[in-house]
């Protein structure tokens, strides 16, 4: 059952993401440059994913542990550091240029968009360096 409900929040969030247009890099530009056509639609679909965010969660916290493990998974490194900061803005600038985050980057390969296969290849090659550089 729980590999069952991990594939069907995945069909759901790309479901979500390509209903909102937000596999089009174009969108998140749009959104991001203020200064011609701005697009607020980027906003919407973060607003509504923050509002869901919060009700499920303060749904799935009434419970005593999780339907389908013995407890719950949660950060126990709460400091706000240097490698945070540097990693969001590492994040926010790959994500202003290339328009795709990992999520919507992954989804938009089953369209043959080749500038998406080029993002998602140099994305893994960015987290496997990352994951060398830090460790």
């Amino acid at each position: 059952m729980r590999y069952l409900f991990t594939c069907l929040s995945g069909l759901i969030f790309g479901f979500g993401l390509t209903l909102s247009g937000m596999l089009n890099p174009y969108k998140v530009h749009a959104f991001l440059d203020i200064s011609r056509n701005w697009d607020p639609s980027l906003a919407f679909v973060m607003i509504g994913g923050i509002l869901i965010t919060i009700f499920g969660f303060r749904l799935t916290f009434k419970r005593p542990k999780p339907i389908h493990e013995e407890n719950f998974y949660l950060p126990i490194y709460k400091n706000i550091d240097f490698k945070l900061i540097g990693g969001s803005a590492i994040f926010g600038i790959g994500w202003g240029i290339g328009g795709l985050c990992p999520g919507p980057s992954i989804a938009i390969l089953s369209s043959n968009f080749f500038p998406s296969i080029i993002f998602t290849i140099s994305m893994l090659i960015g987290l496997f360096l990352g994951k060398k550089l830090i460790n």
